[in-house]
């Protein structure tokens, strides 16, 4: 496994490079019917270049990508960023469909939409919940991975989520705690932006974003299912709440916590506030292929947009 910090360019450290204003935002939007959803997506780029699935996570939306696709679609990408259920203008396409969060269900998405656009194979490109969906992506159908892109390997072990973190490791996991108690369902309806902005705060100590750049993913948050889904992801990875049993094989598959064996390069960010920075060899194991661990200076947990330009060569890296 090689190991690397990767300096970023004096835009990413002193944020002096040209970055898309605040009130950029990624559309048109077009939609297509996969899977159990009707998804919102973003799509740029040559449609005959290599494509790339780039996946938000929580408590973000698609515009984590901002400044990423337009560089991927400059240096010949076709990229696709969807809204993931419960986010933006994706919706549930029956009503009786239970809100799941479940990782299961991210991965079965996001072959639904490759599907749907009928692409064979991509790069997955992820964080938090995105890069989840990449790890079981990648994992349960190396043949459409190209390869990944993601902050290390995130299949939950859920047989085990109740052994205990160091107790600084529990700290800034409170969101998930508050989130088992019916008060923080009643929490995140009420209070959902205030929410996320204590979690980007608290998890990015080193990114100065501005309220327009808040707003603008915040409003993804007030899909009708945003609640539904997040309480629910957050429940099931405890092994606190049932899945749909539509995605229960695809589940006893990760239960397994299945090795991924396409190239990959995972991503820490050296500031992030939730998830430590570590040097990759714990979880070594679990990438069978060519893997590459990069450490990203002064970045925290949304590492896309906090580090743009690392990010996007991570993908190219593996394209070339």
């Amino acid at each position: 496994m090689e190991l690397r910090v990767t300096e970023p360019i004096v835009g990413e450290a002193g944020r002096s490079a040209v970055r898309a204003p605040s009130t950029q935002r990624l559309e048109p939007l077009r939609h297509v019917e996969a899977g159990v959803l009707d998804i919102a997506y973003y799509e740029t780029g040559p449609a005959e270049g290599p494509v790339v699935m780039l996946l938000h996570g929580f408590p973000y939306d698609i515009h984590s990508y901002v400044d990423v696709a337009p560089q991927l679609a400059k240096r010949g990408c076709r990229a696709i960023v969807p809204y993931l259920r419960g986010y933006g203008p994706t919706r549930f396409r029956d009503a009786t469909t239970p809100r799941s969060g479940e990782q299961a269900a991210l991965g079965a998405d996001l072959m639904a939409l490759m599907d749907a656009l009928e692409i064979p194979r991509a790069v997955f490109a992820g964080y938090d919940w995105g890069g989840r969906a990449a790890c079981i992506g990648a994992a349960l159908w190396p043949e459409r991975c190209i390869g990944l892109v993601s902050a290390s390997y995130l299949i939950q072990d859920i047989a085990h989520a109740m052994r205990p973190a160091p107790a600084e490791r529990e700290v800034p996991l409170w969101y998930q705690y508050y989130f088992q108690l019916e008060r923080g369902r009643a929490g995140l309806a009420a209070n959902r932006r205030d929410i996320a902005r204590i979690l980007w705060t608290q998890w990015s100590p080193t990114w100065q974003f501005d309220d327009a750049t808040f707003e603008r993913t915040a409003s993804a948050h007030d899909n009708p299912d945003y609640v539904d889904v997040v309480i629910h992801s957050y429940r099931h990875r405890f092994g606190l709440a049932e899945g749909d049993p539509r995605y229960a094989g695809l589940q006893r598959q990760l239960a397994e916590l299945p090795p991924i064996t396409v190239p990959a390069i995972t991503l820490d960010g050296e500031a992030d506030g939730v998830t430590p920075a570590t040097d990759g060899v714990a979880q070594a194991a679990k990438f069978t292929a060519r893997r590459a661990h990069r450490i990203i200076p002064r970045a925290g947990h949304n590492l896309p947009q906090e580090a743009p330009d690392a990010f996007a060569d991570a993908v190219m890296d593996l394209i070339k």
